[in-house]
């Protein structure tokens, strides 16, 4: 089995970006499944029902979010109700949304967990303790369990990895909208990388205008929230190839490709 995990997609120019080359990739590299990161979709905030479901009709499976999940209040209307949109399991409990779900592909129920980071982002409950819950949940219903981190430090990106090494098939990074490149198959047989990056504007300061990101930086105010929606992309995603057999993580690949 094939599967794509696709970094941040930021505003039109990213679901624009995503739909073409996800295609190209689903024929190019036969892949199976495609699980995105949607939670800056509608213009860097958020996500609405039609964003969404601009994603899904572009190719995308599975939409995770993170932190920015709520900033479009649009998302209440399906939150609950789409069972392959998912927000950070680690939200205090009676939040709406569900933080894992189960695709059956095949022969196969893949289970997706969504989790956020704690370290420089707003407190919620353990990433740790929470993936290892919802393990115990899943370990009997699933083949193959793929995390979507979306933290901020690389240390407790790298340490959440290390935690589910042998217990998942992968963990991947989101959040930072830059691609690392430390992809590799951890010791007992995990699929890694620290952050996917992002699919949007490439001459951009993470998905926003360079020119209100350093006006920002220069006079420390509030600046209007620009969000670029033509010039060149970029698309980062990463590919792991699993084994049908043992359902563990054979081989993971960085994807970067730039688009006019």
């Amino acid at each position: 089995m094939r599967i794509l995990m696709v970094g941040d997609v930021f505003g039109k120019a990213g679901r624009r970006t995503f739909t073409k080359y996800t295609a190209q990739l689903r024929q190019e590299k036969n892949i199976d499944l495609v699980v995105v990161n949607g939670e800056n979709a509608a213009h860097g905030k958020g996500l609405t029902q039609s964003t969404f479901s601009e994603l899904l009709s572009g190719g995308a499976d599975i939409v995770t979010t993170g932190n920015h999940v709520w900033d479009n209040r649009d998302v209440y209307a399906i939150i609950d109700s789409e069972p392959y949109l998912l927000r950070p399991a680690n939200f205090p409990d009676g939040t709406p949304g569900r933080g894992f779900c189960v695709y059956p592909y095949r022969a196969k129920n893949i289970g997706v967990i969504n989790l956020q980071g704690r370290v420089f982002m707003p407190p919620l409950d353990c990433p740790f303790t929470r993936a290892g819950e919802i393990l115990r949940q899943l370990k009997n219903e699933c083949d193959i369990i793929l995390v979507d981190f979306h933290a901020e430090a690389t240390s407790e990106k790298i340490s959440l990895g290390f935690f589910l090494d042998g217990k998942v098939t992968a963990v991947v990074g989101t959040h930072t909208h830059v691609q690392t490149a430390d992809e590799r198959i951890l010791p007992q047989g995990t699929a890694y990388i620290t952050d996917l990056g992002m699919v949007g504007v490439l001459n951009s300061s993470i998905g926003l205008g360079i020119d209100s990101a350093i006006e920002k930086y220069l006079t420390c105010r509030s600046t209007k929230f620009d969000v670029p929606e033509t010039g060149e992309c970029i698309y980062c995603a990463a590919i792991i190839d699993i084994d049908n057999h043992t359902n563990r993580a054979v081989y993971i690949e960085r994807v970067k490709i730039f688009a006019n």
